[in-house]
């Protein structure tokens, strides 16, 4: 950075951005932990489900397409604060789709709108955040995306005790739109480091789709997206068909993921410290194909549990290691990590009905066999994620 910032205006930077990925986490997944509630209220087939979900993919690319420019011109801080009242609006006008009115396009827009809020969110939080790490001067990424990882843990608990206690879904989604929209604002008071770090008048997303590099980061992240994002929006179903158990228990299936996903970002800043990004990637890589070809393959359901569990910690380093990457340059960052943002994102777009179409034909849970045929191949693109000499 090009001024001295004072620690303890770092400190509250770093915190308010803990926050709001905490708090981004818990909003996206409530709804992931109640798509099975979803699907049974609205009745929908895999094939249905899949298009359902491509509405929320729909948003976040669209927002992501102009974060960009937005986050240069608001700043963080305002970015930040205007997402979270969308993200609010969206879980509320989706659990009425679900529960109050239920009715498939209600609730198509419902997560729309949250998906256009998180995708806003997403990249001015991590902009955000790789100035806190700049600032730091060690590797934080990951755990500020643990932060999000402890959110989608907490709100995967409370969905199963929602689920199990019959709680209607309008009032759940009711209540988190609340807490996250409250707290987020509070959050994004503490944000200052990017206002600073940032130079110039134009934001340079144009010239960033441009470069090489920040292009293929943005494939990597693609692949490293998908692989997280099937598991958000099919395991508790995968599970539910493929191993018939009850709607409450594959939300624990989904909590086993984002728990053993949130251990591996806190301690994977060891890993990326001591070998490098590269290597760190290439491990995580290879152990999320394992963990995924383990659950299909299994055939008991605690095995198959422990492929989950394999499958979160390989899943834990490759997005926020992206963003790190797509930020090493302070003055262009919000450019290169919309940019890396809209491509990445690219795979919820095409995710969710990919697999529910590959879903009726030969089930959710082979299905989800997709994600290592795609990742090991994109393991010759994890060296762009090499720092580029000054």
């Amino acid at each position: 950075m090009s001024v001295t910032v004072p620690r303890s205006q770092v400190r509250a930077a770093a915190a308010g951005v803990a926050v709001t990925f905490g708090l981004n986490g818990v909003a996206v997944a409530t709804w992931f932990a109640r798509v099975p509630a979803a699907r049974d209220a609205l009745g929908l087939t895999p094939g249905a489900l899949g298009l359902l979900l491509l509405s929320m993919s729909v948003g976040a690319c669209l927002a992501m397409l102009t974060a960009g420019e937005v986050t240069h011109r608001l700043r963080p801080k305002r970015t930040v604060s205007l997402s979270a009242m969308t993200v609010a609006l969206g879980l509320a006008v989706a659990g009425v789709g679900i529960g109050a009115y239920p009715s498939p396009v209600v609730t198509a827009i419902g997560i729309f709108v949250l998906g256009y809020g998180s995708g806003l969110c997403d990249v001015a939080m991590n902009v955000e955040a790789a100035e806190v790490e700049r600032a730091l001067g060690k590797t934080v990424m990951p755990r500020f995306h643990a932060m999000w990882s402890l959110g989608t843990v907490a709100a995967a608990a409370l969905a199963s005790l929602a689920a199990w206690a019959v709680l209607p879904v309008t009032a759940h989604l009711a209540v988190v739109a609340v807490v996250v929209a409250g707290g987020t604002l509070l959050a994004a008071r503490r944000y200052s480091l990017a206002a600073e770090a940032e130079h110039g008048s134009g934001s340079g997303v144009m010239a960033a789709w441009r470069e090489p590099r920040t292009l293929l980061i943005g494939l990597l992240v693609l692949v490293l997206a998908f692989t997280e994002g099937t598991a958000n929006d099919w395991v508790a179903v995968a599970f539910i068909d493929g191993y018939e158990v009850d709607p409450a228990l594959g939300a624990l299936v989904f909590g086993v993921f984002v728990t053993t996903m949130t251990f591996g970002r806190i301690f994977g800043t060891i890993a990326l410290d001591r070998w490098g990004r590269v290597p760190a990637v290439v491990l995580s890589m290879l152990l999320a194909a394992s963990g995924v070809t383990l659950a299909v393959f299994a055939g008991s359901f605690g095995l198959a549990v422990a492929g989950v569990a394999i499958w979160g910690l390989g899943t834990a380093l490759g997005f926020p290691v992206g963003m790190s990457a797509a930020a090493d340059d302070p003055d262009r960052a919000a450019a290169r990590v919309s940019v890396v943002a809209v491509i990445g994102y690219t795979a919820f777009l095409a995710g969710p009905p990919l697999v529910g179409l590959l879903g009726n034909h030969s089930g959710v849970l082979r299905a989800l066999l997709i994600v290592p045929l795609l990742l090991l191949p994109a393991l010759v693109l994890t060296p762009s994620l090499r720092q580029p000499k000054s």
